[in-house]
């Protein structure tokens, strides 16, 4: 018997083939009608060429993360079964125009080959070889007994968005047709998996980086300056698109630091700002953020992580930033750093990342990552429920009338001071050096304990402000997992796989990471039996990160820092190692 509406579905082929395009029309076709998708993106740093797959799983229940199996390969050419050969299972289907690739049967015994003609049906129709994805795409709709008309309906919507034109639009349906027969001719009811539609609700697909972006325009962010950094880019793109719909403004800056000071001077002006990057750039905008933390000027900060150091891994997946970010900019000054682990989390604290920086005038970090970024995913339309623009402590005209004596920088119980713009008639001085009350540069010792001791005073507030580490599962576990950012989906299914298998298992997972809920989470852990870190970078940063903050030394990790993101799977097989 067949199974329904659970399969792992991956394209894949050389770059200039259309792999990405082909996979969000696969995609679309899904959620039209009624399913649930999850992409992972793979594809080398190269201007041109090299190998890309998009890897697609589809459900029609609620999922947040990618498998470790492939079910259905879509092979553009033989290099791509070769490579991802070993990812296949007994029983996995292989889509490949086998006559041009001219692979040997007898090396693919325990899969399905499913032989599509695509030269010849290209030939035929007199098609553009561009359209060998569709004709492949087209022919998986047949293996998977999918509705053809779900994926012409993606078609026309997908280059209709791209103002394509119509000849265009009706050579590709030609196409998916052109598979699709020819797999029902000869392979029908062949395959060990099938998709059904389901009565289509209310969803949205989108990345994180898109989430995070309608985060920040809900919360009346303006203005976003940055440099286009691999895999930050759909950050500045996505604003591009909507500025003149909207009213927004994006700026593409010649470089990272010139990114950071445009968005710290639209700030200064009032205008709610952001900028985004990569590790390498958030590096180059180091001084600068050190620089909001002593002038107090709020700025919403996103760095979309790669793996470094250097270059590294400009394309891959990875959290080696953590200590860098927590740290990131010389002195001590504060400042918030979150790490969202689901699209609803990128909207939501997305939003209230400009509210706290404009509250409390310092730079807020978000720390996101490539697999987040970049991942196609559906998800519920994000709840506006307690959405309030809140500007704290920024002035009207009307307020700052009645101000005789105005000190930007006064010495308040909390630390957070009025703050007035450029044009309002209350002034003060603003400089990169120490000053006092009124912005007067001064080096005065008793003046630089009472401003440090000031600015600092503010997380005291802070930490009353933002959220407890959310935790998954019973309160009681004889394992207890630990997490921070995007691993969360991956964690959440592997927890709920060993609680079906008779492990007790549990999860915390850390959106907001400085300030640091210090008493709480020692509380907490200290009653854990066993407790098991889970990240994506080598030296396990945040476990000793939680070993700083509560004394605790968190011995059972699993880290992962191969490029690529976790699997649930992955989790499963280590937890019961461990």
């Amino acid at each position: 018997m067949a199974k329904i509406n659970d399969v792992m579905v991956q394209i894949g082929g050389p770059a200039g083939y259309g792999i990405m395009s082909a996979s969000q029309r696969f995609c679309e076709a899904m959620v039209l009608g009624g399913l649930n998708v999850v992409t992972r993106a793979e594809y080398p740093s190269l201007i041109r060429g090299g190998h890309n797959t998009v890897s697609i799983r589809v459900s029609d229940k609620k999922i947040g993360c990618s498998r470790k199996r492939v079910d259905l390969l879509i092979a553009l050419n033989k290099e791509t079964v070769n490579i991802h050969k070993k990812e296949l299972i007994k029983g996995s289907g292989i889509v490949i125009d086998n006559d041009k690739a001219g692979i040997d049967k007898k090396t693919l015994k325990g899969f399905k080959l499913f032989n599509i003609p695509v030269t010849k049906l290209l030939a035929e129709l007199k098609l553009n070889k561009i359209m060998a994805n569709t004709i492949l795409v087209g022919s998986a709709m047949a293996i998977l007994n999918y509705d053809l008309k779900m994926l012409e309906k993606a078609i026309v919507k997908d280059f209709k968005k791209r103002n394509k034109s119509k000849e265009i639009i009706d050579a590709n349906i030609i196409a998916a047709d052109a598979g699709y027969k020819y797999a029902k001719l000869h392979y029908a009811n062949e395959f060990d998996f099938e998709l059904k539609k389901k009565p289509k609700k209310d969803k949205v697909m989108l990345t994180g980086n898109h989430a995070l972006t309608l985060g920040a325009i809900k919360a009346g962010c303006k203005f976003l300056s940055a440099y286009p950094m691999t895999p930050s880019t759909s950050i500045m793109q996505y604003f591009a698109k909507h500025e003149n719909k909207v009213g927004i403004v994006m700026k593409q800056a010649f470089d990272e630091i010139t990114a950071i000071n445009m968005a710290l001077g639209a700030s200064f002006a009032g205008v709610r700002s952001m900028t985004s990057t990569s590790g390498g750039g958030i590096a180059l905008m180091s001084e600068t953020i050190s620089l909001l933390g002593l002038s107090e000027i709020p700025l919403v900060v996103v760095d979309v992580q790669r793996p470094g150091p250097a270059t590294g891994l400009p394309t891959r997946q990875g959290q080696g930033d953590f200590k860098f970010v927590l740290n990131v900019g010389h002195g001590d000054f504060p400042r918030i750093v979150l790490a969202p682990g689901d699209y609803a989390e990128f909207f939501k604290e997305g939003f209230k990342a400009f509210n706290l920086a404009d509250k409390y005038q310092l730079p807020v970090l978000i720390i996101s990552d490539k697999h987040m970024a970049s991942s196609l995913m559906t998800v519920k339309p994000f709840s506006m429920n307690g959405l309030k623009i809140n500007r704290g402590k920024l002035l009207t005209d009307a307020q700052v009338a009645k101000i005789k004596d105005y000190k930007r920088y006064a010495n308040t119980t909390n630390g957070i001071s009025s703050r007035s713009i450029p044009g309002q008639k209350a002034v003060f001085r603003s400089s990169s050096d120490e000053h006092d009350e009124y912005g007067n540069i001064l080096e005065d010792g008793d003046n630089r304990i009472v401003m440090e001791e000031k600015r600092m005073r503010k997380l005291e507030y802070v930490i009353k402000d933002i959220p407890l580490p959310k935790l998954y599962g019973p309160k009681n576990a004889d394992v207890t997992l630990i997490s921070w950012g995007s691993p969360k989906n991956a964690i959440l299914e592997a927890m709920e796989i060993l609680n079906k298998k008779g492990k007790k298992v549990n999860f915390m997972h850390f959106c907001y990471i400085f300030p640091f809920h210090t008493d709480y989470v020692t509380k907490f852990l200290k009653k854990c039996k066993k407790v098991i870190c889970i990240e994506e970078n080598l030296s396990g940063q945040f476990a000793g990160y939680i070993r700083e903050q509560t004394g605790i030394k968190v011995n059972k990790k699993i880290n992962k820092y191969n490029g690529r993101a976790f699997f649930p799977e992955e989790i499963v097989e280590k937890v019961k190692r461990l």
